[in-house]
């Protein structure tokens, strides 16, 4: 999510109504080479975050599924987006947010200004920055959880080493099935709530829908999308789905049906992996809300915050049927 130097949120759609989501501008790659320009290090990492925030939960999973939480340090931005986007604050004013004791930035922007002085585009999270120097490695979630999944194999305990959310085998499988999820469902709830043309919404929104009828249907038959394994195509949905009934359901008029009520076997899937360790720390739904609610103002201009949470995720329990990564 993001703000940008010559525009807000409700700059985001062009003439015909349709919402445009920025391409990354920092694509740099931390390797497990020590010669790399950005080489796997202990503590010489950090990432920004929000918790509110899709894109960069997924970075906050794959930081904890690989046991990179005492290597790769982490600030928490505060769940309002503001004119000047992304705040930092400390704990005892917003819980679960953090001051940031890398640079002492107080907005985010000031962390993309240090890295290049001249940035122009949208400051967005999850951020990746490098400690050493001084710069950010990535702005692009998908490449960060990629970073996380193996570049770090040498430095982590030995229990962790053998977790490839990405392995070679399923590779293009996993690809194939991220475009289409990407395109229709992470990104097509915001092509649907911030459309500004009746017939821009209407089109995204059936597309959603689809594709969540496509994936109710692989999930009736598979544990996880691409069978009982869980990949990297599991926790970039997840990140949605978990936001969708208390979220995208009302605010981004994404209603034709609920995760709840519609689609049994994606709340199956919701609630087993969100039972795994470590993966319901990651969810902040006071978060969640607060931050769209509050901050698109152009959508909800009195900021008044629903009560629903989603469905309980807790209960019932549901067990994999052996370890699933």
């Amino acid at each position: 999510m993001s703000t940008s130097a010559s525009g807000g949120i409700t700059k985001w759609h062009s003439k015909d109504g349709q919402f445009h989501r920025q391409v990354s501008s920092f694509r740099s790659f931390v390797e497990a080479r020590p010669d790399a320009p950005f080489p796997a290090e202990a503590g010489r990492y950090h990432l920004y975050v929000s918790y509110a925030c899709p894109w960069a939960h997924r970075t906050l999973i794959v930081r904890k599924l690989k046991g990179l939480e005492s290597h790769i340090s982490v600030s928490v931005v505060h769940y309002l987006l503001g004119p000047n986007g992304w705040e930092f604050a400390s704990p005892d004013e917003v819980p679960g947010a953090t001051l940031d004791d890398v640079n002492g930035a107080k907005y985010i922007r000031e962390v993309y200004f240090k890295a290049e002085p001249e940035y122009s585009a949208r400051f967005t999270v999850p951020v990746l920055w490098d400690k050493k120097k001084n710069t950010i490695v990535s702005n692009e979630s998908s490449e960060i959880i990629r970073m996380l999944n193996t570049a770090f194999d040498e430095i982590i305990e030995p229990e962790y080493r053998g977790v490839n959310f990405y392995p070679d085998e399923l590779k293009e499988q996993i690809d194939d099935i991220n475009s289409w999820i990407y395109d229709t469902v992470n990104n097509g709830v915001y092509k649907s709530g911030f459309a500004t043309a009746q017939s821009a919404y209407e089109q995204n929104c059936r597309a959603l829908f689809e594709s969540l009828e496509r994936i109710e249907d692989i999930l009736a038959s598979n544990e996880f999308l691409l069978g009982s394994r869980l990949t990297e195509a599991d926790l970039r949905l997840f990140t949605t789905i978990v936001r969708f009934d208390p979220v995208y359901h009302g605010h981004f008029k994404c209603n034709i049906k609920q995760i709840a009520t519609d689609y049994p076997n994606i709340l199956r899937w919701t609630r087993e992996i969100y039972q795994l360790p470590g993966i319901k720390e990651t969810v902040n739904m006071e978060h969640i809300k607060k931050h769209y609610y509050m901050s698109h103002t152009q959508i909800n201009p009195t900021q008044v915050v629903p009560l629903n949470n989603g469905p309980d995720l807790d209960n019932p329990v549901v067990k994999p049927t052996a370890r699933p990564y």
